[in-house]
C-alpha cells in the first residue's frame, strides 16, 4: 500500500513505473481502495501531470512528454522501459528516495528537521568521536605514525 500512497507525488512517473506492471485484480482492487471520487482524482491529477510536463519541461525528469500531430500527449521515453515489475518498484522508490535526499518532497515539512538543534547536536558528537580516533592500521596492528607495513610474498608486477 506504500506505493499507493506516493501515486500523487508523480502520476507520469507512477504510471510507467508502477501501474504498467499491475494485473487486472491489483488495478480493480487499488480502484475499490480509491472508491470513485478517487479514481476521478487520479484521472485528474494524471490528465493535469501530463499539460504540466508539457508546458514545464523538467530537464532532471526520468521522462518528458511532447504533443503528437493530432494533438495526443505523447511520451518520450529517456531510460528503457522496465522490464518487469520488481525493477519498476525499484526505479520508482530509487526516484522518490532522491527527491526527498534533494529537498523536493513536498509532504515532508523539512524545516522541522533543519530547525531541530537535538540532530545538530548528534551530528557534533559524531565530529567530535572521529577527531578523537587514532589512525588504525590494518596491515600490522600497530597506531599511528609508527606503523611499517609487513607485506610478504607481493612483487607489485602482475603474473598470469
Amino acid at each position: 500500500m506504500l506505493i499507493l500512497l506516493d501515486f500523487s507525488t508523480d502520476p507520469l512517473l507512477y504510471d510507467r513505473l508502477i501501474r504498467r506492471f499491475q494485473t487486472t485484480q491489483e488495478r480493480e482492487a487499488e480502484g475499490r481502495a480509491k472508491g470513485f471520487s478517487g479514481v476521478l482524482e487520479t484521472d485528474l491529477l494524471r490528465s493535469e501531470a501530463k499539460i504540466d510536463a508539457i508546458s514545464h519541461p523538467d530537464p532532471n525528469a526520468m521522462m518528458s512528454y511532447t504533443r503528437g500531430p493530432d494533438g495526443e500527449i505523447l511520451a518520450e521515453d529517456r531510460d528503457e522501459i522496465p522490464p518487469n515489475k520488481e525493477e519498476g518498484e525499484r526505479l520508482w522508490r530509487w526516484e522518490m528516495g532522491l527527491r526527498f535526499m534533494q529537498g523536493n518532497d513536498s509532504d515532508f515539512d523539512y524545516k522541522t528537521v533543519d530547525e531541530n538543534d537535538d540532530y545538530d547536536d548528534h551530528t557534533d558528537e559524531q565530529d567530535q568521536y572521529f577527531e578523537d580516533e587514532e589512525p588504525e592500521w590494518v596491515v600490522d596492528g600497530t597506531r599511528g605514525d609508527e606503523a611499517r607495513p609487513n607485506l610478504q610474498g607481493e612483487t607489485g608486477i602482475q603474473d598470469f
